[in-house]
């Protein structure tokens, strides 16, 4: 496995996990504290610690020391690795549904054209 295979692993698992994922946000906003980043949840401060760490060691959050504190903020570059990833298959996605998008318009057209002919040929 690639280095960069087994950070998106990591990335991907940790953002797995929906109260990871609104830290994340929160951390969009600016640094915060352990505590700061406890109140939106009903969950412990033990509890908010163990997602730090998972997000932590997928690289995502970066703690720095400052006296006694030690905030937490964010770091997008595994989110923007992450998204180049994806960006892949956007480009799949779109050719698909532009793919997709032609076919029903030709299928419509024949349709259209089916129609027409048997209007025609009642006519007669």
């Amino acid at each position: 496995m690639t280095t960069q295979s087994a950070e998106l692993d990591l990335t991907f698992a940790a953002l797995a996990d929906p109260t990871r994922r609104a830290i994340l946000a929160q951390l969009m906003r600016g640094e915060a504290s352990v505590n700061e980043l406890v109140a939106p949840f009903r969950l412990s401060q033990p509890a908010i610690s163990k997602h730090l760490k998972v997000l932590a060691r997928a690289g995502l959050v970066e703690r720095r020391r400052d006296a006694q504190f030690r905030p937490c903020r964010l770091n997008g570059e595994r989110l923007e690795r992450a998204w180049l990833w994806l960006g892949n298959y956007h480009r799949f996605w779109e050719e698909a549904l532009e793919r997709l998008d032609r076919y029903t318009k030709e299928l419509h057209a024949k349709e259209k054209e089916a129609t027409h002919a048997r209007k025609k040929s009642k006519r007669r």
